[in-house]
């Protein structure tokens, strides 16, 4: 096991820039401090600092345990808030994954319900739709929200439920959707650039399955696993591009998006996936409710 004292002495002593330094603010010798360091570092097989003039500097193995030391201790430093919180009962904590390739816009239109929540405490994970379901089933996500059902799994004891099932609309910055003729849409697709989500997407094979319908051979100058990412690329006149119309409603925040038209028979889907006990969240309730007819 390693010792995190030790990593706590190693991490000062990085942070003040040297032994004498560090034991000033631990009130410590600094022969104790030197000692411990060297316990890490023979725990660890590898010299983690060097002299540099008067202090000391991270070896390429130090660099890398001072970068998760960190992490370490600067969630250590929230603990206390965190714990209070919670015993408190002030906090309504609401963890949520987002699988690759649903839209983001979409998404936060399907949380807009809770953020008023007062004390919300609203985690978001961005991830493969796999590992996200093993945080579902291990409880370290109340929800996850995925273009697809979860699969049968008796093991993992998951529920589904289709909350979207939205058209799909094309927007664009002015410029660019004057040049497109909205009269002339879909087929001026092929006059404009033509930004898409990625193949993580569930909605791309349906949108390339759709241009094949309508005859379109459209110039893709990007591809982007986040929505929000790619309306801010198109909102700066990189091209038009694709958003359910529930995720549309965001797009006020991206001034001089316009409406192009709509990809007819196209919809993107977003379900819920909960564990059994995520069923009886409050916050996720509330979340799947609100997105009922």
């Amino acid at each position: 096991m390693l010792n995190y004292r030790h990593l706590h002495y190693f991490w000062v002593v990085t942070k003040e820039g040297g032994f004498a330094r560090a034991a000033e603010r631990l009130d410590m010798a600094v022969q104790t401090i030197s000692a411990q360091v060297r316990e890490l570092e023979k725990s660890l097989g590898h010299q983690l600092l060097k002299p540099l003039g008067r202090g000391v500097a991270l070896t390429e193995a130090g660099q890398a345990a001072f970068a998760r030391a960190e992490e370490i201790f600067q969630l250590g430093q929230v603990i206390p808030d965190e714990v209070r919180q919670a015993a408190s009962g002030k906090v309504a904590r609401l963890a949520v994954g987002l699988s690759d390739g649903i839209s983001k816009l979409a998404a936060h239109a399907l949380l807009v319900p809770v953020l008023s929540t007062p004390n919300l405490r609203l985690v978001c994970h961005d991830g493969e739709f796999e590992q996200l379901l093993s945080e579902l089933a291990l409880h370290h996500l109340d929800l996850v929200l995925a273009g697809q059902a979860a699969p049968r799994n008796p093991n993992l004891r998951l529920t589904s439920e289709r909350l979207l099932d939205s058209p799909v609309e094309w927007y664009g910055p002015a410029g660019l959707v004057g040049k497109a003729e909205r009269d002339k849409f879909p087929q001026s697709l092929n006059d404009v650039p033509v930004l898409l989500p990625t193949g993580h997407s569930a909605l791309r094979p349906r949108l390339d399955q759709w241009f094949e319908m309508q005859g379109l051979r459209p110039s893709i100058v990007g591809e982007f696993e986040d929505s929000a990412l790619l309306a801010v690329f198109a909102a700066r006149g990189l091209g038009v591009f694709p958003v359910s119309r529930l995720g549309a409603d965001d797009l006020g925040l991206m001034r001089g998006l316009r409406l192009l038209g709509s990809s007819d028979g196209v919809k993107e889907e977003i379900h819920a996936i909960r564990s059994r006990r995520g069923q009886h969240h409050p916050l996720v309730a509330q979340v799947v409710a609100a997105a009922r007819p």
